[in-house]
């Protein structure tokens, strides 16, 4: 009993710690980065073998995670799924997640977090109301867990495309001042740097090259960021593109003035920081110091035999 118990808790640990690796993982197609990779060594290799040579994540996980995914969608809400879309987009579409791929990982971290602790209480011999508390409270945990750790992706890439939009801008007025077209300045950030920004702007030559415009790559591009600062200076081109203005001035007005906008943030956090050091200075740092500082002291009033005596 106790062998199965142990074995049942470190399944389902790993099995947590492979859903948030799944979703770590950066946006890749293996299967088409497999392909590339024997069509380089020019010789006939069946698909089968391809398949076979991908990750075990990408041949079991995957196809078992479409199918749970599958069967939830049946009893969620549509537009449950639509605000979920729309999280895992400005997320940067990690693993290429689905919506209902999504919820599934949430409903599969449930029920495992909530059947691990459960057999902890049996097996500890908790009351039944603590038993079925608990395992209520850790099954809320494993549910909202993946919620969490998307809301902590999506806050990363939107302050990586803010820190990096700057300096974007700056390459993108080079660019034009060079000689290069607007589509060949976003394609020269695509080609030079590897980060949300730089991804979204390849992105949006890919889709121009398929024939949607530039305006609407453009719009669609600054709904999947979610970034008050590239909307406005999305805005200010598209506008300048429709007046006739100089592409390149409009990019250097905007570069200073995101530069600005970055400095003035830098110095809000600036003064934000002493009220946040304020908890852990003191109900962690003060006592520390308290207790390293007036601990000797204590000790020596302790033994005195007079304050002994006096306290009886």
């Amino acid at each position: 009993m106790p062998l199965m118990f142990g074995l049942a808790i470190l399944a389902g640990l790993v099995l947590i710690l492979l859903s948030l690796i799944y979703l770590r993982r950066a946006e890749t197609d293996p299967l088409g980065e497999r392909i590339e990779e024997y069509a380089a060594r020019e010789e006939v290799v069946p698909i089968e073998d391809i398949e076979l040579s991908l990750p075990i994540s990408d041949r079991i996980i995957v196809p078992f995670l479409r199918a749970v995914g599958s069967f939830i969608t049946r009893f969620t809400p549509q537009s449950t799924l639509d605000r979920t879309t729309q999280q895992l987009a400005l997320a940067g579409s990690p693993r290429n997640l689905t919506a209902a791929e999504f919820w599934a990982i949430r409903g599969i971290m449930t029920i495992v977090m909530a059947g691990l602790f459960l057999m902890l209480m049996i097996r500890f011999n908790a009351a039944p109301d603590r038993r079925l508390l608990y395992t209520l409270l850790f099954a809320a945990i494993g549910f909202f867990l993946p919620q969490l750790y998307l809301g902590s992706l999506v806050s990363r890439r939107r302050e990586a495309i803010i820190r990096k939009l700057p300096d974007a801008l700056d390459l993108m007025t080079i660019c034009v001042d060079a000689g290069l077209t607007f589509d060949g300045a976003m394609a020269k950030v695509d080609e030079k740097w590897n980060d949300p920004l730089a991804r979204e702007f390849g992105r949006v030559v890919y889709e121009m090259q398929l024939g949607k415009t530039r305006r609407q790559a453009l719009r669609d591009m600054t709904g999947r960021m979610d970034v008050p600062e590239v909307a406005s200076s999305v805005a200010s081109i598209l506008q300048a593109d429709q007046l006739g203005v100089s592409i390149a001035k409009v990019l250097r007005i905007q570069s200073e003035q995101m530069r600005i906008r970055r400095r003035q943030r830098a110095e809000e956090k600036a003064q934000q920081a002493p009220i946040k050091m304020l908890f852990p200075l003191a109900f962690l740092i003060f006592p520390s110091m308290f207790i390293v500082l007036l601990g000797p002291a204590a000790f020596s009033l302790i033994r005195n035999d007079a304050v002994r005596n006096i306290f009886g």
